[in-house]
């Protein structure tokens, strides 16, 4: 059979553009006059949220605002969101922020429309049918939620996020104006711009599975193809090119815009092809050292890539034909100055060297890697096969700056 392979899941509606979130009173109220606004505390006191509602209203949409969402993103936070939602039914749901925004509007939609417990839908295809619709209006540049299939939770019960994956979880409409990225602290776009780099990066190394006619229906995340292939250089292309400009002028409007277009186009990646090791491995050390999912996702994407370089490094020369790369001396030496390039570019943007730095202990790098090899989906979508040893290694590395 013919490997010309892929897969694409996205939005019916992706809208992009500045300015662009004042299209959404009318983009919901074709879908429904009964909307719910998952928010956060500080987005919801400001001046675009002020305008939204109104827009919504001129609409005759209306509102309830859940503005409780927690970063990385509580149980017990959606399930809370649930209960204050009782006797208002909402017709549409509207994910308004940063990814966990995103990601309570999906599980709350996924609740609201089939009932809980949560655990039920964790995993890949145990979502029974369509959800609330949601339309999801990013103010961060990074996450790619508004245009993926995965939402992920922190269950308690479990001491480890966990992720629910679907197309069913693919919102209904995607809204991304960069212009809401403009209030973001550096340090906040730094890690998110490099959370994105490392969906692209992963997607674009992401293992090749054989292909037949099941594929796509037996895998939410089918791995490296045709699609995810060009979303993914797409977004490193623009990211390592308006990373360190957004991060040094939060006003640059053309560095915001052109991040925005970066996260987007790596959801679009990702969203097909999955990721892989740097987010097996950062689920355990977020637990343990309570640190964004952005942070620890960059601070091992390097270590990863070195790892990965025998089997990859074909698409690193790829990469790094994207990012100006010609390295003399054949494919390794572009491959090895492509992960050079990556780790200087994280570095300049203030993401930490290794996982030390992350506040990691010394005596939990076994148990992160045991911990890793749980996230099976994930280690199965790595290029080079990953067995516990391997990991380990990995983990040492990146604990101790080992290049």
């Amino acid at each position: 059979m013919n490997q010309t392979f892929g897969v694409m899941r996205a939005p019916r509606e992706l809208i992009f553009g500045d300015g662009q979130r004042r299209a959404l009173g009318k983009v919901a109220a074709r879908i429904g006059k009964r909307a719910l606004i998952c928010t956060d505390q500080r987005f919801a006191a400001s001046q675009p949220m002020n305008e939204i509602l109104d827009d919504l209203a001129m609409q005759g949409v209306v509102c309830r605002v859940f503005d409780g969402t927690q970063a990385e993103l509580p149980l017990t936070s959606i399930e809370e969101c649930v209960k204050f939602c009782e006797g208002f039914a909402p017709e549409v749901i509207i994910g308004l922020g940063g990814g966990s925004c995103m990601d309570m509007a999906k599980l709350v939609g996924l609740l609201l429309t089939h009932g809980g417990p949560m655990d039920r839908f964790y995993g890949e295809f145990k979502v029974p049918g369509p959800i609330v619709p949601i339309v999801a209006v990013p103010t961060t540049a990074g996450t790619g939620s508004e245009v993926t299939p995965v939402a992920v939770v922190a269950d308690n019960a479990r001491d480890l996020k966990v992720g629910v994956s679907s197309p069913y979880m693919i919102p209904h409409t995607a809204i991304c104006d960069a212009e809401l990225t403009a209030s973001c602290p550096a340090g906040l776009t730094a890690l998110s711009g490099a959370d994105a780099l490392t969906h692209a990066v992963e997607a674009f190394t992401a293992i090749r599975h054989p292909v037949d006619g099941e594929l796509s229906q037996q895998r939410v995340f089918v791995g490296k193809n045709l699609f995810s292939d060009q979303h993914a250089l797409n977004a490193i292309r623009a990211i390592f090119k308006f990373l360190p400009r957004a991060v040094a002028n939060g006003s640059d409007a053309e560095a915001r815009s052109m991040m925005m277009y970066g996260s987007v186009c790596a959801g679009l990646a990702f969203g097909a092809a999955g990721t892989a090791a740097a987010h097996a491995i950062q689920y355990p050390v977020g637990a343990l050292t309570h640190t964004a999912h952005g942070l620890g996702v960059a601070a091992l994407l390097p270590y990863v890539m070195a790892f990965n370089g025998p089997a990859c490094i074909d698409d690193f020369v790829e990469i790094g034909q994207a990012i100006g790369v010609y390295a003399h001396g054949g494919h390794d030496n572009t491959a090895l100055e492509v992960i050079s390039r990556t780790r200087d570019l994280c570095a300049s943007i203030g993401i930490p060297a290794n996982l030390a730095q992350l506040g990691l202990q010394e005596d939990k790098l076994d148990w992160v890697a045991e911990q890793s090899m749980l996230s099976a989906r994930l280690i199965n979508n790595n290029p080079r096969k990953l067995a516990l040893p391997d990991v380990r290694q990995i983990v040492g590395n990146a604990y101790y700056g080992r290049a």
